[in-house]
């Protein structure tokens, strides 16, 4: 049973989000052998201003 965890920056809209839901879930899938109904992504969306990136806040 496959989970995937996927963090972003928030921003994307809900129709990239479930185009890459369902990408993701395509290519796990087709190289882990697991059955699509077995897989799990879980997309943790950070807000602006809580990520930092070479000491500089994204």
């Amino acid at each position: 049973m496959p989970f995937v965890h996927i963090e972003l920056l928030e921003g994307r809209t809900q129709e990239q989000l479930t185009k890459m839901v369902k990408e993701v879930t395509e290519v796990v899938a087709k190289n882990s052998g697991a059955p699509k109904e077995n897989i799990h992504v879980i997309i943790n969306e950070m807000k602006k201003g809580t990520y930092a990136q070479g000491g500089e806040w994204r």
